[in-house]
């Protein structure tokens, strides 16, 4: 008798169990004992070995494809549900009525001109609307048998169509792809030729820092003071000059504690120090709070002293320039800035201020700036990206190679010699640390650049406020360059120094690259779908922007995922920084606005725990009536600021995605895959930022 070896198989499963779980709540969770091998005989076969699995149970299968079904059906409910959170939230935008042309009463200290701010606007809409126009045209011309297919088959079409008898419409189509051959196609392929050579230009540029940073990491070279300084000992070899920390803020509430709390705790001897907390605040309640805590710290024994202007003008240059003319500041060789949201760490003077021994033509030592909020969401994590690229890349690579780059009006150490030979600080322009970079610059200063040494500040949360900065921060530098132009031709450095500073520093990173990005890219492209005569390549639409948004998220590698928002959201950005640069080269009002960028007051853990720790203990200076009164005032604005606050519309954006939108719908006519799909996700891109739902969201 044979043995049998199937005693192990009578109290298994039949079959693999399968366990679907359905997403859907309403869905209940089934199990199911998938088919096995037996399930699949024929009945009646002699051959059980050979010709199992060649037949199929229709009821297993059935269940299957049903359990499938219900998790299609899941999947389906989930985006539905997703789809209509959005709807709420665009209704929600759309009921408050609040748009970008609103005026904000918690904006900055100038408002912007109605007139001016409307122009650029009035221009964008002017495309849309001609873009709907053509649209409703074309796809009437595409329903009466025109052909769409490639360029130039229009024409063709025109060309060999019989002379007879026509209708209205194709007529008045005919004439007008004359027209467009003729008149529209030649300039629009001529500016369109122009952009992307300035594109090539920008992308050459580009490729050549990051050539350069590579090379640094590869040699590891990194700038090494010659005084060394052993920061566990704390011996410098007795080089600890004195030292002027500067901290500038303006109605910062909600961070001025951080601030102060680091910069008391910088480990430096206290006779060689000096904190000055430079207040602008026009709010009593935010003076009465700073002026409590720098006392604090004062009967802590900390060397700060508390300074608010009468006379506010100037804005932060005002404000630097109001502090260094007291009397006291000849008794100190630097000065430390750090704005009021910079945390620096303890050793930061001892990382940075032993660069100056021995080298007296050095004038500024700048710090690499880091993030405590850039994972808080994805405004904060493609900030993240711009940012690390342009310290890693362009600072870095602008200090070892040619010892210049624009001063970041923070988180550095200026030597005071350096700034008084350069004119001190002005309020010319919004961009008063790039000024006395570029003075500084054509005077013979150097600056070095420490990738290594960081310090802790904020990104902006929310759209609103990152508009308001970029906006700041490009068409200042389109002032600065009307009003320095002269003194750069007339200035004793170096032509190769001249030519950096005035076409890469300037024109091509600061003019010709919001330029390009707005013009190539929201309006030329959208218009070669209607004017398809002139074309833009598909490398110049794909391939080529890229390589240049994988060049710059390689500084920041954990942001790989964002690469494709990255680069849609730095085509979005560039309709406002394209008005931020038309405004300050034209000096139009927007120009001159001036806004203190919002904070959220946010910390990481470890430096709350080591400010607590380190912190003095709590003391009030003032009496109990007093703070009574301010907690009450404090809660009342608290309450009232949760009231104001809200989502705003953006027009400019919402125009341009319409436009973008409608002109991917006419590329669909003449099957252009790549510009199909670019058109579309960039019109998705303007449209979610144009209704705010980027960025920090309000209820």
């Amino acid at each position: 008798m044979a043995l049998s070896f199937d005693w192990w198989a009578k109290e298994s499963h039949r079959g693999t169990p399968v366990v679907v779980k359905m997403e859907n709540p309403n869905w209940s969770i089934a199990e199911l004992e998938g088919p096995s091998d037996d399930d699949f005989l024929l009945a009646g076969s002699p051959h059980t070995n050979r010709d199992k699995g060649r037949g199929k149970n229709a009821r297993q299968l059935t269940w299957v494809l049903l359990l499938k079904a219900h998790k299609a059906a899941g999947c389906l409910t989930s985006i539905a549900s997703a789809m209509f959170g959005l709807a709420a939230a665009v209704r929600r935008r759309v009921a408050s009525g609040r748009t970008d042309t609103d005026n904000d009463s918690t904006g900055g200290m100038e408002q912007e001109n109605p007139t001016v701010k409307s122009r650029f606007y009035s221009c964008i809409k002017v495309f849309l609307w001609l873009s709907v126009v053509l649209l409703v045209f074309e796809v009437a011309a595409y329903f009466k048998g025109w052909h769409f297919g490639a360029p130039h088959l229009e024409f063709r079409y025109l060309l060999k169509a019989p002379y007879g008898v026509k209708d209205i419409f194709n007529s008045f189509y005919s004439r007008w792809v004359l027209f467009r051959v003729e008149y529209l196609a030649p300039p629009l392929q001529l500016l369109a030729s122009a952009c992307i050579v300035l594109f090539l230009i920008q992308s050459v540029d580009r490729l050549l820092l990051c050539l350069g940073c590579f090379w640094i990491r590869f040699k590891k070279i990194k700038p090494v003071p010659k005084v060394t300084v052993d920061l566990e000992s704390g011996d410098g070899n007795g080089y600890f000059p004195m030292v002027l920390v500067q901290i500038p803020m303006c109605n910062e509430k909600e961070v001025y504690q951080q601030s102060i709390a680091a910069c008391c705790n910088l480990d430096w001897p206290k006779s060689n120090i000096l904190i000055q907390v430079l207040d602008d605040s026009d709010d009593p309640v935010t003076q009465l709070l700073i002026k409590e805590e720098v006392t604090k710290w004062q009967q802590e024994g900390a060397h700060i002293v508390y300074r608010h202007r009468v006379i506010r003008d100037g804005y932060k240059a005002g404000n630097l320039k109001s502090a260094m003319n007291c009397s006291y500041v000849k008794d100190y060789e630097f000065v430390a800035i750090f704005d009021a949201d910079f945390q620096p760490t303890p050793d930061f003077l001892k990382r940075t201020v032993p660069h100056f021994k021995d080298n007296e033509e050095l004038g500024l030592v700048q710090a690499r700036w880091s993030f405590v909020n850039k994972d808080e969401n994805l405004l904060t994590r493609l900030q993240n990206v711009n940012l690390s690229f342009h310290f890693e890349v362009e600072q870095q690579v602008n200090g070892i190679f040619i010892n210049f780059f624009g001063f970041n009006g923070t988180a550095g150490v200026w030597r005071i010699k350096a700034l008084e030979d350069s004119g001190g600080w002005l309020e010319r322009t919004t961009v008063e640390d790039m000024d006395i970079a570029v003075r500084a610059h054509l005077k013979g200063w150097k600056f070095i650049f420490l990738n290594d040494v960081e310090c802790q500040c904020e990104l902006p949360e929310s759209y609103e406020a990152y508009r308001k900065q970029q906006h700041r921060w490009h068409s200042g530098p389109m002032q600065l360059f009307r009003l320095c132009l002269p003194d750069v031709i007339r200035s004793k450095i170096s032509i190769g120094k001249k030519a950096n500073l005035i076409f890469l520093f300037f024109l091509l990173r600061k003019l010709i690259l919001p330029f390009y990005s707005f013009t190539l890219f929201c309006i030329i492209l959208p218009m070669t779908m209607f004017v398809p005569e002139a074309e833009l390549p598909s490398w110049v639409v794909c391939y080529i922007p890229a390589t240049m948004s994988f060049l710059n998220i390689l500084p920041s590698p954990k942001s790989f995922p964002f690469i494709v928002p990255y680069l849609l959201f730095e085509n979005t950005m560039s309709v406002t920084k394209f008005n931020a640069m038309i405004s300050g080269l034209f000096q139009l009002g927007s120009a001159y606005e001036w806004v203190v960028t919002k904070k959220s007051g946010r910390s990481s853990e470890g430096d709350l725990v080591s400010l607590v720790a380190k912190g003095p203990k709590p003391h009030r200076g003032g009496s109990e009536t007093n703070i009574g009164e301010m907690e009450e005032i404090l809660l009342q604005e608290q309450k009232a600021s949760r009231k104001k606050k809200h989502n705003r519309i953006y027009t400019k954006e919402l125009a341009l995605a319409f436009l973008l939108l409608t002109a991917s719908a006419r590329s669909l006519l003449s099957a252009q895959g790549i510009h199909f799909y670019f058109l579309l996700f960039q019109g998705i891109s303007f449209l979610l930022v144009g209704l705010d739902l980027i960025g920090e969201q309000v209820e």
